[in-house]
């Protein structure tokens, strides 16, 4: 390869390493697995050390030589006081061995002790702790500075505000502690089965839901989804002297703490015995509650890790060893397409069954039409299987070596497999969807949604009963439901009598839902429950959502709802500015609906309702949860900043930055005695 064709090829790889950094860390939705995108970028070092011209180091600043860049718009930034960095990996036992090798002649010892930790996957953070008392967390970021999501940090119940303290276990003045925050398998599962019941595409992998939920922008939306976290690491310390001597060491004081650590951590002596930690890790990691894809290698000795120092992106003191994920092969039997409620095409693979990490695997997700052509998988192929975040199949690559001529490449339906409606590609989007709103699948996905516990939840309308009533072409639109009719419902099998005449009361009641619920069952874009409870508090009726004005939730470049900015208030207006949604809403009313108007509580001698409370410091006697859930149920509503529009803000000791911007607004400030006096009083 001459210098020119290596100038062309860097720059295409680098090119391609940062569209994949993009999805990674930016957008939480990867479309190659982590082992293409680490020999991704295994190709572009080799060649940038291979040609080290002047002419191609002229180029932009290598992907290979940064930080991933998780920052997104929305946050504001706050700089580390220590760099946070990221680790080197490798898939090989004899990089792990060469790893210590390299420690072994800088530090000039024969005998090294290591730590070996389980590498969970997740979104890495970093906590600020102020006087034993949580002020901050930010994500890694550039490794420079990261976005401040200390409010959505807060939602996480295993993680307390206040550091324990012990005469065994001091605590800085300043302390930044490093983590990851991430999603258990359960949990993980439960999020998917509500969408799964709710007819919207399944998340791919705890990581990504885990990484994606701490970076949205409504606090209550993240308490929904029960974040955990796990705390391994150590930024920026005052005074140094507080801290142990060892990785170890560490790990025991964070978890006197009271703060949440790694379950399991193995102290070794040398290769042989890190080695066999981690292969005890790789067999030991299918019994966690949450997803492992590696082991963590780290030299014991903090004074040694100094002196051993780092890279421009990562410390040479410690190397992250990555599992493989466990991988089958089997035979690509057809292609089909899963159409949500939405319109979207969803590509499935129906595989020969295999068993694949505890489990027979028969289908598998392809991701889009652009997947399946970038990775040319055609029916009959023999291809790779794993399984995504150990939960959700996919097929990861194709063996080429075994295609026969009667393997052609695959070609996505120009139509609808269900209603032959030609499919159509959205502006900025991937996916392809089907944009007939009468299409079969896309009623029966509104419809289990509309009715599903998390909207209307009407009980006995469940996916097989939604199913029937489409297929019978008597319930077209969620307006249907309202037109059922007894002695249609009678005729679907024997002794339904006292079933039908269950549903159609839950029916019948559910026309006096609350007008959140409605909200949140007409699937508005970007929507979720707690979005539909401030547009209900906010609006009162349906009617008015429908015929809202971009200014009456977007002024002077300000949200008048707090939590809905100008992407979901686009949203909402698109959403009713289709005749069909509109025409929707005056169906519902004319069927009888009358919803349930938001529940405005009033205290016997204050008006909660309307009054927006903004908490800060520890309370004497409460938690702010318990202060919030006390104002919530007053009526009021919580918010996390301070703001002219506050009408109190709760203070307690500690009180911070929102105690003084709160003075400088003069807005109202009141401890607890006096924030128990007015709800009582």
């Amino acid at each position: 390869m001459t210098p020119v064709e290596a100038l062309t090829r860097i720059t295409a790889l680098r090119a391609e390493v940062a569209h994949h950094d993009e999805l990674y860390y930016r957008r939480a939705r990867p479309e190659i697995t982590d082992f293409e995108y680490d020999q991704l970028k295994r190709k572009l070092a080799d060649l940038e050390a291979k040609f080290p011209s002047a002419d191609v180091a002229a180029g932009n600043v290598s992907p290979t030589d940064q930080v991933g860049d998780d920052r997104t718009e929305g946050f504001a930034t706050y700089r580390h006081r220590e760099r946070m960095m990221s680790l080197d990996n490798t898939y090989s036992p004899e990089e792990l061995h060469e790893f210590h090798e390299r420690l072994v002649r800088l530090i000039g010892r024969d005998q090294l002790a290591y730590v070996v930790e389980p590498k969970i996957d997740g979104l890495a953070v970093s906590l600020t702790f102020e006087k034993g008392k949580l002020v901050r967390a930010v994500t890694r970021g550039n490794g420079i500075e990261g976005d401040d999501i200390t409010a959505n940090a807060r939602t996480i119940h295993s993680l307390p505000r206040e550091l324990k303290t012990s005469p065994d276990a001091p605590i800085p003045d300043i302390i930044e502690i490093r983590g990851e925050v991430f999603l258990t398998l359960a949990e993980f599962q439960r999020i998917n089965k509500l969408r799964e019941e709710a007819g919207e595409p399944l998340y791919a992998n705890p990581r990504n839901l885990a990484a994606g939920t701490i970076k949205q922008l409504d606090p209550r939306e993240v308490a929904q989804r029960k974040l955990e976290i796990v705390l391994y690491g150590l930024g920026y310390c005052e005074p140094s002297t507080a801290l142990p001597t060892t990785q170890s060491g560490y790990h025991e004081l964070v978890r006197a703490w009271g703060l949440p650590t790694v379950e399991k951590y193995w102290p070794v002596q040398g290769a042989a015995e890190t080695w066999a930690a981690v292969q005890e890790l790789d067999r030991l990691r299918g019994k966690f509650a949450y997803a492992t894809d590696g082991a963590v290698v780290k030299l014991d000795s903090i004074p040694l890790q100094r002196e051993a120092g780092a890279t421009s992106k990562s410390p040479r003191w410690a190397m992250a060893y990555k599992f493989a994920a466990e991988r089958a092969e089997t035979r690509l039997n057809a292609i089909t397409i899963q159409i949500g409620r939405t319109g979207v095409l969803t590509p499935v693979a129906e595989l020969e069954p295999v068993h694949l990490a505890g489990s027979t695997v028969a289908r598998a997700t392809l991701h889009n039409r652009d997947e399946i052509a970038r990775k040319d998988i055609r029916v009959g192929d023999f291809v790779f299987v794993e399984k995504a975040g150990e939960v959700i199949p996919a097929v990861v690559a194709v063996n080429a070596t075994r295609r026969t001529p009667a393997c052609v490449p695959y070609t996505f339906p120009e139509k609808c497999p269900i209603c032959a409606t030609p499919v159509v590609q959205i502006e900025g989007e991937v996916a392809l969807r089907c944009p007939n709103y009468e299409c079969p699948v896309q009623v029966r996905r509104r419809v289990q949604h509309f009715a599903s516990k998390a909207c209307v939840d009407i009980d006995g309308l469940g996916i097989a009963m939604v199913d029937v009533l489409v297929e019978k072409g008597w319930v077209k639109s969620v307006a249907d439901i309202y037109r059922l009719r007894r002695d249609d419902l009678l005729t679907l099998g024997k002794s339904v009598e006292k079933s039908t005449d269950k549903l159609l009361a839950a029916i019948e009641a559910s026309k006096q839902a609350e007008l959140w619920r409605f909200i949140h069952g007409l699937g508005v874009t970007h929507v979720g429950a707690a979005a539909a409870k401030d547009l209900a508090l906010k609006f009162g009726s349906l009617d008015a959502i429908a015929h809202a004005k971009f200014e009456d939730f977007i002024a002077d470049k300000k949200s008048v709802i707090e939590g809905i900015g100008e992407t979901m208030a686009q949203a909402i207006m698109e959403h009713f500015n289709d005749p069909r949604n509109r025409a929707l809403v005056s169906e519902l009313s004319e069927l009888g609906l009358q919803p349930a108007a938001p529940v405005k509580r009033v205290a016997s001698s204050v008006v909660f309702a309307g009054k927006t409370f903004v908490l800060t410091g520890t309370l004497p006697t409460m938690s702010r949860e318990q202060a919030a859930e006390k104002i919530e149920a007053a009526g009021g509503k919580v918010s996390g900043s301070v703001s002219k529009k506050t009408s109190y803000v709760l203070a307690g000791e500690e009180a911070g930055s929102k105690l003084e911007k709160a003075k400088s607004l003069g807005v109202t400030v009141i401890d607890e005695a006096e924030f128990l006096r007015l709800l009582g009083s």
